[in-house]
């Protein structure tokens, strides 16, 4: 019965994470004409209608005063760097190296939990750690090919989903989830609001509808999450993020007429590698008090794609896994 639920926990993952290529593609595509912070603006804006009725369900009248204002105003900043350095990436990088790029998450996941939560590392997870790093820095290529600011926001994504995640970690238990889930939103809408006069390009109806799509993905990306982890265990849910790589590969040749070569398959595959040996090392019982890494839940969060985490516990559904 375990093994059954396993592989609809991992089927529906996978769906998860195709869902999430998807909603990246159309990202690439806005990207040719609209910067990442008009997109993002109105992605985000577009969001605001389904959460609404999120907030409709609760009945609880405790405010949405932050407990923890400092760490959550931290977090909202990490999502927006996040967001937007994730959407200037996808537009102006091909799929296949933005991936690995920010497939680093789960390693300065496992760095950022030393001083954050006071997790103990140990050699293997450290080990893990700079051989996955070796595997960005073949991505990158640093004097061999030419290095791109879309590298660079990547890399810069990868740093802030990986800062909300351990905060969220860290005040989870404190915060209502409506604060964990509102807050990054509106500090995209915010913080995007006042750079978008900087960046405006007048906005043709298909392109928001694209927008609106973009949201749609994101959300129902973020619910098949949510089912994934109800059905299976979070140690067989959480590789199938690495699908996404498969995706970008074969949506960049469709859509993009984009190759990739053997040095980029190279230093995923040791990203990947190094991301799936800290999930197991933290599945192994004693290694890790809070097991940051399988609590991420895979995916950065976005204003586009929240956190699945906490859109459960908003909603009052029950799970398996832990935040």
């Amino acid at each position: 019965m375990v093994g059954k639920q396993n592989a609809k926990g991992a089927l529906l993952g996978l769906a998860a994470m195709a869902v999430y290529a998807a909603h990246d593609v159309v990202v690439k595509v806005l990207g040719a004409g609209y910067s990442a912070v008009q997109i993002l603006f109105f992605a985000a804006l577009l969001s605001f209608p389904v959460l609404t009725v999120i907030l409709l369900r609760d009945r609880s009248e405790a405010s949405l005063r932050p407990v923890r204002p400092g760490w959550v105003l931290v977090r909202a900043v990490a999502t927006v760097v996040n967001g937007v350095a994730a959407f200037y990436a996808f537009g102006h990088l091909p799929l296949a190296q933005v991936y690995p790029l920010l497939f680093a998450m789960p390693l300065l996941v496992t760095v950022m939990s030393i001083p954050i939560l006071g997790e103990k590392v140990g050699w293997h997870r450290w080990a893990a750690v700079i051989i996955g790093l070796a595997g960005v820095l073949i991505v990158v290529r640093p004097g061999q090919a030419e290095l791109q600011l879309g590298h660079l926001a990547a890399l810069l994504s990868a740093m802030g989903g990986a800062l909300a995640s351990v905060i969220v970690r860290k005040i989870g238990q404190e915060e209502r989830s409506l604060v964990l889930l509102l807050s990054p939103l509106l500090g995209n809408v915010v913080a995007m609001g006042l750079a978008l006069p900087l960046v405006w390009v007048p906005l043709e109806l298909p392109a928001l509808g694209l927008m609106g799509v973009v949201a749609l993905f994101g959300l129902t990306g973020a619910f098949l999450s949510i089912l994934a982890y109800r059905t299976g265990e979070a140690v067989i849910v959480a590789p199938m993020q690495y699908s996404q790589i498969l995706w970008a590969v074969f949506y960049g040749w469709v859509f993009f007429h984009e190759r990739v070569d053997a040095v980029t398959l190279l230093g995923a595959s040791v990203v990947i590698g190094s991301g799936l040996y800290i999930v197991w090392r933290e599945s192994t019982g004693a290694t890790s008090r809070f097991k940051p890494v399988l609590a991420s839940r895979g995916r950065s969060e976005t204003a586009t794609t929240p956190r699945p985490s906490i859109l459960q516990r908003a909603l009052n559904i029950g799970g398996r896994g832990g935040r």
